[in-house]
Parts: C-alpha cells; structure tokens; sequence
C-alpha cells in the first residue's frame, strides 16, 4: 500500500495550495457611459464596444 513515510508539514501542505485562492473579477469603466464592465466584453448598461453601438439596449 502507498503509505507517506514521513508527516507533510503543514507549510509544505500550505506552498503547495498558494494557487488556489480566488480573485475578483477586473472591472473598467466603460468610455461611453462610465459604468462598470469587464474588459473586451459589450457594457451591458448601454450596448457600446471600442465607440460603437454594437446592440439596441432596452
């Protein structure tokens, strides 16, 4: 059977999950109406990507 030989330390445990933690999602405002999005995607808010009007918002 596969048994660890010796105890793993609890900071050799904690290196190795030191790319496990979330982060938030980068939001920029949006040039057209300065509301919140994230980059390279279509502002939700007013429908404008890179100065133009891509969708009709309701």
């Amino acid at each position: 059977m596969a048994v660890p030989k010796k105890k793993t330390s609890k900071s050799r445990r904690d290196k190795r999950r030191s790319h496990d933690g979330l982060t938030a999602p980068t939001v920029v405002p949006c040039p057209q109406c300065n509301e919140p999005r994230l980059p390279h995607h279509i502002c939700p808010h007013c429908g404008y990507y890179k100065k133009s009007g891509i969708i009709e918002v309701e």
